[in-house]
């Protein structure tokens, strides 16, 4: 029996993640993909893929020689995956509906492993990551991100306030869920307790970026645990929750829309 995770979606939820939050997160996932340093030829496996915008970029890096997978516990997110264009240069993606923690791989299948924002969500931490270490070849290399403290995050604190302003603190819950492995003591000891070696921690600085700030509030929401919630919410209380956001963040909107500042944590760890 699968473990699940702390952010399931249905519906409609996986083709707006893909809508807003690929776009809105590209430079960041790009920036995953340069920090894993893929060469042509190289075997990659993207953990909690969702609609699987690491697994793409990573085929581009690796070409027609090397081997790309994508694997995550949600058959909506891999459905939305599979039905997106693949690079002509690169390998076919496969895609896979398995747990983290119950990987259905064989042992040392690939040189590298990527996962973003997924490790907050697992339902057992340190088997994921003892499952994707197992999955890699002696001295493979992990590629992570997770978030750094809800603090540094200013779309989501402006949007946690609103939102739960709203609906309770109860609605806002599975986001402030996504912040929970924000120190890196905690975060080392994770990784080095799963087994990994020579475990090396940045912080990182990137964009959120859509062209409308309003647009992505809805879009984001919907492609969340508590999408059904604010879909339920009168018109007028919806518009006043979005327009609170706006107010919080117009600081951070320029000619080309949102522009919030967010901070991670991105890992590099060797089997």
């Amino acid at each position: 029996m699968r473990q699940q995770s702390g952010w399931q979606l249905a519906g409609a939820g996986p083709e707006s993640y893909e809508r807003h939050n690929v776009m809105a997160f590209m430079q960041t996932a790009q920036d995953l993909v340069t920090l894993a340093a893929l060469r042509p030829g190289e075997r990659v496996l993207d953990v909690a893929c969702g609609t699987g915008v690491l697994a793409r970029l990573a085929a581009k890096a690796v070409g027609p020689t090397g081997k790309v997978a994508g694997a995550d516990l949600n058959e909506g997110m891999l459905g939305v995956a599979r039905t997106q264009a693949e690079p002509h240069e690169g390998p076919s993606i496969e895609w896979h509906a398995y747990d983290a923690a119950a990987l259905a791989l064989p042992d040392g299948a690939f040189d590298v492993a990527l996962c973003q924002w997924g490790l907050e969500f697992f339902a057992d931490r340190l088997r994921g990551l003892r499952e994707i270490a197992r999955v890699l070849v002696p001295g493979g290399r992990l590629v992570l991100r997770v978030w750094r403290a809800l603090d540094r995050q200013p779309f989501y604190v402006g949007l946690l306030n609103a939102l739960e302003r709203h609906l309770g603190e109860v609605a806002g819950a599975p986001i402030r869920a996504a912040f929970t492995l924000a120190d890196p003591h905690e975060l080392r000891t994770l990784v080095t307790g799963a087994g990994f070696a020579r475990v090396h921690i940045r912080i990182t600085t990137n964009l959120l970026r859509f062209p409308s700030l309003e647009r992505y509030v809805l879009g984001y929401l919907a492609a969340t645990p508590v999408a059904a919630r604010v879909a339920s919410m009168d018109e007028s209380s919806r518009t006043a929750m979005v327009r609170e956001v706006a107010e919080a963040l117009h600081a951070y909107v320029d000619d080309d829309g949102l522009a919030a500042p967010i901070e991670t944590h991105a890992v590099v760890a060797h089997t």
